[in-house]
C-alpha cells in the first residue's frame, strides 16, 4: 500500500483497532464474551496476520507428529465452502462442500476426523460427541476464535513479514495489535531460509519481545516432487521445463514461484485471489495462455491446495491430456527445533 493510501486509511485503522481492543478486552475479563474451555487437549494454530504464513503445511506436520498414537480431528471454518453449519468431511465432499484446505485434509489423511463449523465452541462440541471421539483437536486458524480458550496455542509470523513490522487492517495485514501475540504459548517464525544464521535467529528473537512463557521455534519450506493433477490423465512431469506456466489463488506465492524457477528457463504466472473458487472462464483463460507459450517443452504448476479447489467435474473434463501438475510441501524445523517442538506438543498432550 502506497503511502499516501496509508495516510488515508490511518483512522479507519485507529477505529478497528479500538473495536479489537474493546473485544479481546471482553474476553479477558469475561464481560458478555466468555472463554469455553474443554476436558480435551485443543491445540490453535493461527496467526496475527490475514493469511499467508503457512497454517496448512504446520497442521499436517501435527497430524503426522500424532496420528499414530492419537484419534486426530481438524476443525476448520471452511473457507469459501458453500455449505454452512457443523460437518465432518466424508466421500462425495469438495472444496465446495467443506472448503479447500480441509479437503487437503481429507485427501491426504484417511484416517482422521476433518471438520468444519463457523463456530469453533460449536464444532468442538460436536466432535466430543463423536463415538469414539477423537483424543485430540487441530484448530486451524483459531487465534482470534476467541470463544474457545486452547490448551495449546500456537502462533505463526511470516520470516519476511513479521508481526512486529506490520500495521493495523487496513493499512497493513495485521488483524489485531501485536501486542496480543502474548496469548500465543509458541510462536514459529516460518518461511525461513533453509540456512539460518545465529546472528538472524538473534535478531529476530530481539524483535518479537516475547514474554517469559513463550517458546520460539523456525521453520522453513520443504517441496516434494511435482505430482499430477488427481481426476485427470497426463503424462509424469520431466525433471525440467523451457517455459512453465504457473497458476495460483493463495496469499503469499513468492516461495511457490521461486522455488519452481530452477526447474525451466522461462515461468509466467496467472495470480488469482485467495482461496478462489475456479470457474470454466478461468480454465479458459489458463489454457489460452498456455497454448500462446511458444515451446513444446511446456507444463502447468499449481499449489497443492489449488488442486484441492480443481476437483469438480465441470472443471476435470476442460483439463484432461494437459500437462498440469501441483507441488506439494511439508515444512521442517531449524537447528533441533523439531524435537523441541514436538516435545512441547506431546508433553502437552500427556498432562491430558
Amino acid at each position: 500500500m502506497g503511502t499516501l493510501l496509508r495516510l488515508l486509511a490511518f483512522p479507519l485503522a485507529l477505529f478497528y483497532g479500538l473495536i479489537i481492543r474493546i473485544r479481546n478486552k471482553c474476553f479477558d475479563l469475561g464481560i458478555v464474551c466468555k472463554t469455553t474451555s474443554f476436558p480435551i487437549p485443543v491445540i490453535s494454530l493461527g496467526n496475527l496476520t490475514v493469511g499467508g504464513t503457512g497454517k496448512t503445511p504446520h497442521i499436517e506436520y501435527l497430524i503426522r507428529l500424532l496420528k499414530d498414537d492419537h484419534k486426530i480431528a481438524t476443525l476448520s471454518r471452511g473457507y469459501g465452502r458453500k455449505t454452512r453449519g457443523y460437518r465432518i468431511g466424508g466421500p462425495g465432499d469438495d472444496a465446495t462442500t467443506i472448503g479447500d484446505e480441509p479437503m487437503q485434509y481429507l485427501h491426504k489423511f484417511r484416517d482422521i476426523f476433518v471438520s468444519v463449523s463457523e463456530s469453533r465452541k460449536t464444532g468442538i462440541e460436536n466432535l466430543m460427541k463423536l463415538k469414539p471421539k477423537p483424543d485430540v483437536i487441530l484448530m486451524d486458524d483459531g487465534f482470534q476464535h476467541r470463544w474457545v480458550k486452547p490448551g495449546l496455542s500456537v502462533l505463526l509470523t511470516d520470516f519476511h513479514n513479521l508481526y512486529t513490522e506490520d500495521h493495523l487492517l487496513p493499512t497493513g495485514t495485521l488483524r489485531e495489535h501485536a501486542s496480543n501475540a502474548s496469548r500465543a504459548d509458541i510462536v514459529i517464525v516460518t518461511k525461513s531460509g533453509k540456512v539460518l544464521s545465529p546472528i538472524t535467529r538473534r535478531n529476530i528473537t530481539g524483535q518479537l519481545h516475547l514474554k517469559p512463557h513463550q517458546k520460539l521455534f523456525f521453520s522453513y519450506i520443504t517441496y516434494d516432487d511435482l505430482q499430477p493433477l488427481p481426476g485427470i490423465n497426463c503424462q509424469p512431469p520431466a525433471d525440467c521445463y523451457s517455459s512453465l506456466l504457473v497458476f495460483s489463488g493463495i496469499a503469499n506465492t513468492y516461495p511457490f514461484k521461486y522455488y519452481l524457477k530452477r526447474f525451466c528457463t522461462t515461468l509466467e504466472s496467472i495470480e488469482f485471489p485467495d482461496h478462489h473458487s475456479y470457474s470454466q472462464k478461468d480454465i479458459r483463460t489458463i489454457k489460452g495462455v498456455f497454448d500462446d507459450m511458444f515451446t513444446k517443452n511446456k507444463a502447468i504448476v499449481t499449489t497443492e491446495k489449488d488442486a484441492m479447489r480443481l476437483q469438480h467435474p465441470s472443471i476435470l473434463k476442460h483439463l484432461e491430456g494437459m500437462p498440469i501438475y501441483y507441488l506439494p510441501i511439508k515444512i521442517a524445523f531449524h537447528n533441533g527445533d523439531g524435537e523441541k517442538f514436538n516435545g512441547e506438543v506431546m508433553d502437552f498432550i500427556r498432562k491430558f
